[in-house]
């Protein structure tokens, strides 16, 4: 079963479905260090990686495991990040958020909305009843983000992953349909 990628709007932001183009802003977000710095995975040192990462995205679509978004500015219609809904399970009605900024566009609250309308689009368009994100125990802006969102963090998987050869404790966080609390900001999907 395949799951169309959206094209959803805010006021400051289009989330869309990557495109080749987009390689270029993709390898510049992940071969950065700072930003992947609570990452499990090392920065990109190979510009091919991009291409790679495209191509898994419209993988992902076609299977129907997820969606994953490129994130734009409005205003500029600059490439800021991607916001994504992965291991997406129609029988449990489930699916994990991820995303990733560039550290540019840090503070201004652009992976809260961005967030906020793809989870929009996976409650009432999806039906799901459950989302789960994780995130490394120190990276407390994006623990911030999900908090802003309603999610409630559940546990905490002591020793999960390796950081840049460190071993990392993550923070689980879940958010349950009954207690998703969109704001009143219409997002159309196209």
């Amino acid at each position: 079963m395949s799951l169309p990628t959206p094209s959803l709007h805010t006021a400051r932001l289009r989330l869309r479905p990557f495109e080749d183009a987009d390689a270029d802003d993709l390898f510049a977000l992940h071969s950065s260090a700072y930003v992947l710095r609570y990452w499990d995975s090392p920065p990109w040192s190979e510009p091919v990686r991009a291409e790679k990462f495209v191509a898994a995205c419209r993988q992902m679509a076609q299977e129907g495991t997820g969606a994953r978004l490129a994130v734009e500015r409005v205003s500029d219609g600059a490439f800021i990040g991607w916001c994504s809904l992965k291991r997406w399970n129609p029988e449990y009605r489930s699916a994990s958020l991820g995303y990733c900024f560039d550290d540019a566009a840090w503070g201004h609250g652009y992976a809260t909305e961005s967030a906020r309308a793809l989870l929009r689009w996976a409650f009432d368009t999806l039906d799901l009843n459950r989302v789960q994100a994780e995130t490394d125990t120190r990276n407390v802006a994006s623990a911030r983000v999900l908090e802003k969102l309603g999610f409630v963090r559940e546990g905490t998987l002591r020793e999960d992953c390796v950081v840049n050869g460190e071993v990392s404790d993550s923070w689980v966080y879940g958010l349950i349909a009954r207690e998703w609390l969109p704001s009143s900001e219409p997002v159309p999907a196209h």
